[in-house]
């Protein structure tokens, strides 16, 4: 990159390659309340393959879930990690019941934003050591977006306590709220956010405020579930256990259909994206950096190929505000929206 290859975890102080990796479609298919939720059927060994070129390419940060894979995810990480803890920083989530051999996921509690995640707490952070194979998680996110306020205030009590004892180094939430990581900011082990961002779509005043609080913005969808690689049509569809079958919640998809809005956006911004020899993708990465010294993208893999592909995002850097301004200008949005 034209900047550090590295980035800080904010308050946290923990520093991390520019680029990190998310790992939710290497945990192979698994259900959430019953409906698809992975990104269907993955080669284990080709995972793995993907995990260790991330190694080689400088790739320190990777981010994980229980609910991956109801737990395969955590059980490669911890697999494709022997004899490289030292080297990595890990990322991972709790807040709902997994069971494991069923690949199933389920709330604590009849509704997520009522889920009484507080008293499995300990429980969960152990079984994540135990499939992640180490004795301290450095970043653990509370994953259920909606959750009421209050409960979360609740289970940060818990989230100072394991930093004290050295269970994790810094926590968060993955949520797109505002108001819930204002609340939930204010006490000193937390340092960090985990938002849906992307050259489409994202939450600058979230963004902003990692900035003010000095949290880091660690950006899920910064491809757009895959969108943003320009390998889909407006007729492509997805496997009935691939979780853009249904994922009605994110604004690329419909039916299990990509956007025809999606789409058209992508492809009026393409040129400025795939300038000094980048790819679709590498330009949708150069275009978080650019956005914020803050972030840090964690695009999805499922082949060492993407992760090479990927990686040679950081060689260019990111796009310059000249770069930016004519991408807010085709979009016809403001500046930093």
């Amino acid at each position: 990159m034209t900047e550090p290859h590295t980035r800080t975890l904010g308050r946290s102080g923990i520093e991390v390659s520019a680029l990190g990796l998310g790992c939710w479609a290497i945990g192979g298919p698994w259900t959430l309340n019953g409906a698809p939720a992975g990104w269907s059927r993955v080669d284990d060994a080709e995972s793995l393959r993907a995990v260790h070129r991330a190694l080689d390419l400088g790739v320190t940060f990777f981010d994980t879930a229980a609910n991956y894979g109801a737990g395969h995810s955590e059980r490669l990480l911890g697999q494709a990690f022997q004899g490289h803890r030292q080297d990595v920083v890990i990322a991972t989530k709790f807040g709902y019941q997994v069971d494991e051999a069923g690949r199933a996921v389920v709330p604590y509690g009849v509704t997520e934003e009522d889920s009484d995640v507080t008293t499995r707490l300990r429980a969960d952070v152990e079984a994540s050591l135990g499939r992640l194979r180490t004795d301290y998680i450095d970043v653990y996110l509370l994953h259920v977006w909606g959750l009421r306020i209050e409960r979360a205030l609740d289970a940060r009590e818990v989230l100072e306590d394991l930093v004290a004892q050295g269970k994790i180094r810094t926590y968060g939430w993955s949520t797109d709220r505002p108001d819930a990581v204002r609340a939930f900011a204010t006490s000193p082990g937390c340092g960090v956010v985990e938002q849906q961002l992307s050259v489409l779509d994202g939450d600058a005043e979230l963004l902003a405020l990692c900035e003010q609080l000095d949290l880091a913005s660690i950006n899920r969808g910064p491809l757009g579930m895959g969108l943003l690689t320009g390998k889909y049509a407006p007729d492509s569809t997805f496997a009935a256990d691939d979780v853009r079958h249904v994922a009605q919640w994110h604004p690329g998809f419909r039916d299990g259909r990509p956007t025809r809005e999606w789409l058209d956006r992508l492809a009026a911004i393409r040129d400025v994206l795939t300038s000094q020899g980048r790819t679709l993708a590498q330009g949708a990465l150069a275009w978080i950096w650019a956005r914020s010294p803050n972030t840090v993208p964690i695009p999805g893999f499922r082949t060492a190929q993407q992760v090479e592909d990927n990686c040679g995002a950081l060689a260019r850097g990111p796009l310059t505000p000249q770069q930016m301004a004519e991408i807010d200008r085709i979009l016809q949005r403001s500046a930093s929206a």
